[in-house]
């Protein structure tokens, strides 16, 4: 048997057929190809934590990617998109314990429109979400993938491959509309009556006075002037940060909530984001969105954000749009149809109490 050195382009080309994508126009680093990845990764590591699964898939790009094409930080921006999408769901993983894992969503699909479906979920072991010929028609699109079929036939094809049909009201449930004030005063009730927090190292804090416009330079250790409730992230010894909302006394936690507090099956970044979307509208400087013309034919609006949003809203925008990943002069975008950009407006004002920033001239 004849043994040949295999090239770091040859390697990745391989990795992105067993995939199930084209390596002459996608390239392993790409949004898309890394989703995949993480995604195979997952039907064979599931349950497992975040920090487990970014960590492996890194760990397996990255020598075959150009110096700084893939970071671990990145890979990890992509599994929470995989979360918020719906492949995979994050869970406590017992009762009383905080460390929280990752498992499998169900096979899935959501109609868009007639004809045009939505796909979700992880089947174990790596087997395909669909096979055979339908497998070519999936579309992949940032952490989405979508086929398009006949409107007629499409669900039952479906079906038949063992997917199940989540009603598009389900797959779009939203909390309910409240004021700022109202959403903030619930978590500061379950506060006043939560556990001491104790000792805690290596806290980080959200200063609610920083610039909205600037996610990640508002992060910080707690300061002697800290007194008041906080988004804060502590480490554990294994898995990812817990999110936690911390009641601070001159830059020590005395009290601790963690997240999630209302509802178990969303990931604590989820009710976290949105409280911190309360506080800044109650202070008089809510979070920010920029929409800007797009460059399609027929017409298109981008929207560019300066803060994470939650499950919920992104689920909304990846179901109405396509993700553009990060953009200049923003966190990430997305791009809506004309005719959907009025309803993306009132829904990110509504459900979380944003304003609307003017783009730059010629932008």
């Amino acid at each position: 048997m004849q043994i040949s050195q295999l090239t770091a382009e040859t390697a990745a080309a391989a990795a992105i057929r067993t995939l199930g994508l084209d390596p002459d126009i996608i390239d392993l680093t790409s949004f898309e190809a890394l989703a995949a990845a993480l995604r195979r990764a997952a039907s064979f590591l599931c349950p497992t934590s975040p920090g487990r699964l970014a960590d492996a898939v890194y760990g397996a790009v990255q020598p075959l990617a150009s110096a700084g094409a893939v970071t671990r930080s990145g890979v990890g921006e992509i599994l929470d998109e995989l979360v918020a999408s719906g492949d995979l769901l994050e869970l406590r993983r017992d009762k009383g314990q905080s460390a929280r894992l990752l498992y499998l969503a169900p096979p899935s699909f959501i109609e868009r429109h007639p004809g045009r479906y939505l796909l979700t979920g992880i089947r174990p072991f790596g087997v395909p979400l669909i096979l055979d010929d339908l497998a070519q028609m999936i579309d992949y699109e940032g952490p989405t993938r979508s086929i398009s079929l006949d409107a007629e036939d499409g669900p039952t094809q479906l079906r038949d491959q063992g997917l199940r049909c989540v009603a598009r009201e389900r797959w779009l449930a939203r909390p309910a509309i409240e004021t700022p004030t109202a959403f903030v005063d619930h978590f500061r009730v379950r506060l006043d009556t939560a556990a001491l927090a104790g000792h805690l190292e290596d806290i980080q804090i959200l200063d609610p006075a920083s610039s909205v416009r600037y996610y990640a330079g508002r992060w910080r250790p707690p300061a002697a002037s800290d007194t008041g409730d906080f988004i804060a992230r502590r480490p554990q010894a294994y898995g990812a940060d817990l999110w936690c909302l911390a009641r601070c006394e001159r830059g020590v936690p005395s009290r601790l909530l963690e997240w999630p507090v209302d509802n178990p099956v969303l990931p604590g970044r989820d009710e976290a984001w949105r409280y911190q979307a309360a506080v800044d509208a109650a202070r008089g400087v809510p979070q920010r969105f920029r929409r800007r013309a797009g460059d399609l034919v027929g017409g298109d609006v981008v929207f560019d954000f300066f803060s994470p949003l939650p499950g919920f809203a992104e689920r909304y925008l990846q179901f109405v749009g396509l993700p553009l990943g990060k953009t200049t002069g923003a966190l990430f975008s997305f791009r809506v149809p004309a005719a959907a950009a009025d309803g993306v407006g009132t829904f990110l004002i509504d459900m979380l109490w944003m304003t609307q920033e003017e783009a730059p001239h010629g932008v």
